[in-house]
């Protein structure tokens, strides 16, 4: 039976990974970009980081792909597998009431997954690896690029002042997979951004979610609806006399956390 049960993010229950970086970091300032510059940061790209095939033939898919009733937990636009030990964290804009992300943490790792409406043409991911790589470096941090079956990645490390006032870096691991008129995004943060062993249930879940795009027109980079599970659709509560609600101010950042709710499996 899933348990599920209400919480604020915090730094006790954020991935220590997560807690390094600052909240106003904006990883994805490109993502509002105009079409006009979408172009010419493709064309840019396109020319110096070719992409790695991926054979999306076991995932992630588009929910024309595979059985509505599979088992998957039903979040809108997304449908996720679950895997011994995993929470699933939903995280909530307290303005808008919408879920904005859906997080899976297993062990001391998290991945972070949203959708975003693409063009049929494809070759999003090109683009926004490219801006988020600009931003981290413009900060100081860093952002490499990888290859595995999942395609082009973006390995980076986010400098932030620590406890004792060094800079310390958190890295994190940025997945994305072009589909038909979608573009899923994932981000690992936590142990599993440099260890392969604690990174395997995570890709395995990334790999197993199903989008759900649906058929109302939308622009390129829009955020694809997600929802609340039937069973906890309820609003969420206002908070007590004398707090403010936090309010998540980047629907595109994997490191700013709002309110969120927790399957646990």
């Amino acid at each position: 039976m899933s348990i599920f049960r209400r919480r604020k993010a915090d730094a006790e229950t954020t991935v220590e990974a997560e807690s390094a970086v600052h909240a106003d970091t904006d990883l994805d300032a490109g993502l509002e970009a105009d079409a006009s510059n979408e172009a010419a940061s493709e064309d840019a790209v396109t020319e110096t980081v070719p992409d790695v095939p991926i054979d999306r033939s076991s995932g992630p898919f588009d929910a024309a792909e595979v059985d509505d009733d599979d088992g998957r937990l039903d979040l809108g636009a997304l449908r996720v597998s679950g895997t011994e030990g995993m929470e699933l964290r939903l995280e909530i804009d307290q303005e808008q009431q919408n879920v904005i992300a859906a997080t899976a943490v297993v062990g001391e790792s998290a991945l972070q997954l949203q959708a975003f409406a693409a063009p049929r043409s494809g070759g999003l991911w090109a683009q926004i690896r490219s801006e988020i790589a600009e931003s981290i470096e413009g900060q100081g941090g860093t952002a490499d690029l990888a290859y595995s079956e999942l395609g082009t990645e973006l390995r980076t490390r986010m400098p932030s002042a620590g406890p004792d006032g060094r800079t310390v870096f958190a890295p994190a691991r940025f997945l994305g997979v072009d589909g038909p008129r979608w573009f899923l995004r994932g981000v690992i943060s936590g142990r599993g951004a440099i260890d392969e062993a604690a990174a395997a249930p995570l890709l395995e879940i990334f790999r197993e979610t199903v989008v759900v795009r649906g058929s109302d027109p939308m622009a390129p980079r829009e955020l694809l609806p997600l929802a609340l599970p039937q069973e906890e659709a309820a609003p969420m509560p206002p908070a007590p006399d004398g707090e403010t609600a936090p309010t998540s101010t980047d629907d595109l950042n994997p490191f700013e956390r709002g309110p969120e709710i927790t399957e646990v499996r």
